[in-house]
């Protein structure tokens, strides 16, 4: 099993103990259907709207644990957001460089 330290923004902190077969959508669901009774003023009125955050990357639904070859055992910290979509991979500033040809190299004489 892995067990998950999951952090709010506010800061409140729950660990949960899951398989590596599942899926951020799946902790989602399971997290919401156990809210955590300290977390009651934080509490969201969808499991559809959680999103994990982990190393600074949102996770889609679909990736499992497993795939993100988490420490059996080991405890793991993920933040736990309420937002309704995910970002766009890799930020819009980034495309828009490309297509535009600019670049961010500097000549220092």
């Amino acid at each position: 099993m892995i067990n998950l330290r999951l952090i709010l923004v506010s800061g409140k902190t729950k660990e949960f103990l899951f398989s590596p077969n599942d899926s951020a959508a799946d902790i989602a669901k399971h997290v919401y259907d156990n809210w955590p009774m300290d977390w009651e003023e934080e509490q969201v009125s969808s499991p559809n709207i959680l999103r994990l955050i982990y190393q600074g990357r949102f996770l889609h639904g679909n990736v499992t644990l497993g795939a993100l070859k988490l420490p059996l055992g080991k405890t793991t910290v993920m933040h736990l957001v309420a937002r309704e979509t995910l970002p766009e991979p890799n930020s819009q500033g980034q495309r828009n460089r490309e297509k535009t040809g600019e670049s961010n190299c500097c000549v220092i004489l």
